[in-house]
């Protein structure tokens, strides 16, 4: 009443109502005028008369603020559901100050006559309370909001529940020529399944997992002239008694696979003066020609070798030699464009290979000579005696890149069986010295699939620079970018082509392996192949003719290109999709009301027509963004039950069209170029238009759009059914405090599976490695890293008959993973 003395709780209170109000209040008119909610200002009144009542000691503040209150909780359940995180978002700052105002020190200043005695009208009860007066229904709002709080806690509107079926083929388990125990590709095999047929780990046992040993490599990112997106992303092979894998800084090494003891190691003394885009290895590639596999015996004393010089051009050779140092071969890409082979037993490299050198030049024939804009981040495929080479170029850097040509060389000599560039795909007849390649054609970063039965080889490839304008993109790059290419092995000659995207102005490349199977369908064996891609889509073909065995649609797309461009009218949709629904102003998250209500701003100020909305000069959502629903990690099929375990991961990106003056000026990067890098990414010099990319997060760093952001789920390849479908990780490394929150997360790096029915993930945003019930996605095991897992783990037997899993945690510098150089292995325990 008046007279009484103001306590400072309640004068904070007041100003902290009046400050949300008045942000409340900007922000809301902004977004009505963007066409977004009113809500945020019909609050903002509610806070504003909540304040100036708090300051005149009104027991009625209590009583609008109850109302706040009630219609915040209401308008969050109508816009989301019972779903915890987007009710959080909207509620966190309303219930926190709702549990100031009932707290003493606010409500015995109010002056609320109905907790006074009756026999002493002019003196305040001191025992004010929250459960009395004008207290009394903010606290049984506040307690309502609890409650729903809680029950929300146990829904999940994006789970989805199922049981895979069990084993519906029979699969031999040296499937390829590939000893069980081994891992002899990047995807264990050139069908690129990542499936082991391995089965001591079971879902019985799984928890019983221990850390066998652990090695470290020494390499880790920070080094001077480092990119910032420096990976430790390799998966190691396993033949013979040993594991071998290559570092981010491209050293080559053997381990003992029982104890994690270094054997040997190689380093290829990459050029120092690079300026790469990222710097990484994921992998090596093994020949296992017509001998044995390496022994587990290792060298005595052996030196350590050292690079030969670069060859200006590849050692021409006619036929293959007789004399060999390496019955069996490993090779390996490095990052300043060479192809160098060793021999596995003992680290030297292949004398007959490359003309006495070891390496051959991948910058032969190459136009557009620029050491670090061109250079193989996968390991090459092997098919017969050939190993077939793609890479990666710079992105949007200019529209004069390098050629994305495919090339064959002989395992043996080093010398060029065949080449298949897609800006002349009729013509593979290996070029001669001084010719070129064509510029700036799509190219193959990813890694590529082999049936030697069939006698083909699958290249998943990107765009053609620009990635988000394609106005002078001819006929060829039109057909052959974001597709996936079966290319004769023998002649390299194209044999059929899906395209995944067309016209593609979304970075929409296709960046991981397809995996080969055969499925039971209609009484029949398909050969099949599974192509995931970044916008969610898993195309089922027939891996003989690229026809779809899941129905394939093309749908209508979003229309208005930027100036002197196109958009496609169509495109392809697959029976098993991991599209999501289209992002909504509702979907929109923060960690608190006001980030929220910047990403509504945000959300309402971009253009967004759903999936394939055209990059535009307003900026436009591009969801899925170019990080993709899958990545290079791809997927693991098991050929057994038939079905995929998959890790689609959602985030939003931002697509902004810079129009271009001239060729010179720095519109994206400006001053914020790294001193001595190559031309800043994304300039698109020789295009109409530079373009801004970037995630599309809040001013806090997060995602705009609500969680769950990553998931685990599996995948019936026969019917296109999605069985199960789980979040997946924490924010507890993301985060400025560790909570081991299980949000759902992004995920980098792929999964793995075995026979007994485990699956295996580390790549998600959080520093664990997890086992999974591939039968229905129950998280079985989990054990945590010392770095970020962006690495697919990898399993095989030891020379002591136990089944080892061994997972790489490197981090990765573009996520903001910590960085490591660790090689474990766990193991069930000794008996």
């Amino acid at each position: 009443m008046p007279g009484t003395r103001r306590s400072p709780v309640l004068i904070v209170a007041a100003i902290l109502a009046l400050l949300i109000g008045l942000a409340l209040a900007v922000g809301g008119v902004w977004l009505i005028t963007l066409g977004g909610s009113w809500f945020y200002v019909i609050a903002a009144v509610g806070f504003l008369l909540t304040g100036v009542l708090l300051l005149a000691q009104k027991p009625a503040a209590l009583w609008v603020y109850a109302l706040v209150t009630a219609g915040t909780l209401g308008w969050a359940l109508w816009e989301v559901g019972l779903q915890w995180w987007p009710l959080a978002a909207r509620g966190d700052v309303v219930f926190l100050l709702g549990l100031l105002l009932v707290t003493p020190w606010v409500t015995r200043s109010l002056g609320d006559r109905t907790a006074y005695s009756a026999s002493d009208q002019d003196a305040p009860i001191r025992r004010g309370s929250a459960f009395r007066g004008a207290g009394l229904p903010l606290t049984g709002v506040l307690a309502v909001a609890l409650v729903v709080a809680v029950a929300s806690w146990f829904n999940d509107p994006t789970r989805i529940e199922g049981v895979a079926p069990g084993p519906r083929a029979d699969v031999p388990d040296d499937v390829l020529g590939v000893p069980p125990g081994e891992w002899h590709a990047y995807g264990r095999t050139t069908y690129g399944q990542r499936y082991s047929p391995l089965n001591q780990i079971t879902p019985a046992n799984v928890a019983n997992l221990q850390e066998a040993w652990t090695y470290r490599t020494g390499d880790v990112r920070g080094r001077p002239g480092d990119p910032e997106e420096t990976t430790f992303q390799v998966t190691p092979l396993k033949f013979g008694n040993r594991l071998f894998l290559c570092t981010p800084h491209q050293s080559i090494i053997a381990l003992d696979d029982t104890s994690g003891k270094e054997v040997w190691r190689y380093d290829p003394k990459i050029r120092s003066d690079l300026a790469l885009q990222h710097l990484t290895c994921r992998g090596l590639s093994y020949y296992h020609g017509n001998g044995a596999a390496a022994s587990s015996t290792p060298p005595a004393a052996a030196p350590v070798p050292t690079a030969a010089p670069v060859p200006e051009l590849p050692v021409a050779a006619s036929e293959r030699q007789a004399a060999d140092n390496c019955p069996t071969k490993l090779f390996m890409p490095t990052a300043d464009g060479r192809l160098i082979a060793l021999n596995p037993e003992n680290g030297d490299v292949c004398t007959t290979f490359g003309g006495g050198t070891g390496q051959i030049n991948l910058w032969a024939n190459m136009p557009n000579v620029q050491p670090g804009a061109y250079y193989s981040t996968s390991p090459p495929a092997i098919a017969r005696n050939l190993i077939i080479v793609g890479g990666t170029v710079l992105d949007n850097v200019s529209t004069s890149e390098q050629s994305g040509v495919i090339r064959a060389f002989d395992v043996s000599t080093g010398a060029l069986v065949w080449n298949w560039d897609s800006a002349k795909p009729d013509v593979t007849t290996p070029l001669a010295p001084g010719e070129t390649y064509v510029p700036n054609s799509p190219n193959s970063w990813s890694i590529s699939s082999v049936d030697e039965a069939l006698g083909l080889v699958y290249i998943p490839l990107g765009n053609q620079p620009p990635d988000q304008w394609g106005g002078n993109r001819n006929a060829n790059v039109d057909r052959f970018s974001s597709s996936v290419v079966a290319l004769d092995i023998t002649t390299g000659q194209v044999r059929w082509v899906f395209q995944t995207v067309h016209h593609d102005l979304w970075d929409y490349d296709v960046p991981s392996q397809p995996s080969l199977i055969d499925l039971s369908i209609g009484g029949q064996t398909v050969p099949a192949l599974v192509q995931p891609t970044k916008q969610g889509e898993l195309y089922v073909l027939d891996r003989r003719t690229g026809q779809p065995v899941l129905p394939v649609t093309e749908k209508p797309a979003p229309q208005g290109a930027a100036p002197g461009d196109r958009t496609a009218p169509t495109q392809p949709v697959s029976a098993l999709s991991y599209d999501p629904p289209p992002l909504a102003e509702r979907d929109m998250w923060g960690a608190t009301m006001f980030d929220q209500l910047a990403c509504r701003i945000a959300f309402k100020k971009l253009r967004y027509d759903g999936r394939y909305t055209p990059p535009s000069l307003q900026g436009s959502l591009i969801y899925p963004g170019n990080f993709g629903v899958f990545n290079w990690g791809s997927i693991a099929v098991d050929p057994e039950r038939q079905v995929a375990f998959t890790t689609p991961t959602y985030l939003a990106f931002v697509s902004q069209l810079v129009p271009r003056q001239n060729d010179k000026t720095l519109y994206v990067q400006g001053a914020n170029r790294p001193e001595g890098s190559l031309p800043a990414l994304n300039e698109n010099f020789g295009a109409p238009f530079a373009v801004k990319l970037s995630a599309f997060t809040s001013v806090l760093g997060i995602p705009c759009q609500a969680p769950p952001w990553g998931y685990v789920a599996a995948a019936d390849l026969t019917t296109g059914k999605i069985i199960w479908k789980h979040k997946n990780g924490t924010v507890r490394d993301a985060s400025p405090i560790p909570l081991p929150f299980p949000m759902g997360v992004p995920n980098l790096g792929g999964p793995m599976m075995t026979a007994s029915g485990v699956a295996f993930l580390s790549g998600t945003i959080d520093y664990f490695v997890r086992a999974y019930d591939v039968s229905n996605g129950n998280q079985l095991w989990e054990a945590r890293l010392p770095a970020g897992g962006q690495a697919t783990p990898m399993t095989y037997t030891g020379a002591d008959g136990r089944q080892y899993l061994l997972v790489v945690a490197g981090g990765h510098g573009s996520l903001g993973t910590k960085a490591g150089d660790y090689v474990i292995a766990y193991a069930l325990p000794k008996t």
